[in-house]
């Protein structure tokens, strides 16, 4: 399968290598844009691009006018950075159809880890039915979990919940975004449900229940210690 093909849309280029060179020991290709105007002109010549990470101040055009011409043409996903902590900045990302926004600094192997779940969720990631991650294997369309090559006997909410976690390796995922992405509703009331499935799948992976660490006051994260 050929490499997907990044975007990266950076005046500084120091953060244009540091993101390059997480985003290619994941086996992705990698475009550089300087300014807002190359980022237009580099997007409509290849065509192919999977995703698209965009920084808000940048010269000549910047990051919104970049993501509003795009836009106009494709729902390629957008990952917008900005040094900003605005709320503001952040409403406007989304109604202009950013699909993640990420204050700087940031950790790249977070960054990372977005890019990838954003490629599974619009399903141009590699990883297809197959998932793995240190000692486990979750096989989707079999509705299988080995570890260390053994099976593991898991419910339907557990699988679920693990597959969840593992496609957003690195990312704190709060209560209620597991509920709604695991359980498919809107849920307003103590949090248990989730964190009694926790503890017991934690409880079934053994050792590799420490991947899912707790993120206290927020919810959980599954994480393998490099």
């Amino acid at each position: 399968m050929e490499a997907l093909k990044i975007l990266v849309v950076d005046d500084e280029s120091r953060m244009r290598k540091l993101v390059k060179d997480f985003l290619m020991k994941k086996n992705f290709e990698v475009l550089e844009a300087g300014d807002g105007e190359e980022a237009v002109d580099l997007f409509f010549q290849q065509r192919d691009i999977s995703l698209i990470i965009l920084d808000v101040m940048m010269p000549k055009m910047d990051g919104w006018q970049v993501c509003r011409e795009i836009r106009r043409h494709s729902k390629v996903p957008i990952i917008m950075l900005t040094a900003r902590g605005d709320e503001r900045d952040e409403l406007l990302g989304f109604e202009l159809g950013v699909d993640e926004y990420i204050s700087k600094p940031f950790s790249p192997k977070i960054l990372v880890a977005r890019v990838e779940a954003i490629l599974r969720r619009t399903g141009q990631g590699e990883m297809g039915d197959v998932i793995s991650a240190g000692e486990i294997v979750l096989d989707k369309s079999a509705h299988m979990v080995t570890m260390k090559g053994n099976p593991v006997e898991l419910s339907y909410k557990e699988f679920e919940l693990l597959a969840y976690f593992m496609e957003n390796q690195g990312i704190a995922l709060s209560r209620e975004k597991i509920l709604n992405s695991v359980w498919n509703y809107d849920y307003f009331g103590d949090a248990r449900t989730i964190d009694t499935h926790v503890k017991k799948l934690r409880s079934k992976l053994g050792e590799c229940g420490e991947y899912i660490k707790t993120v206290w006051g927020m919810g959980y994260k599954f994480e393998i210690e490099s």
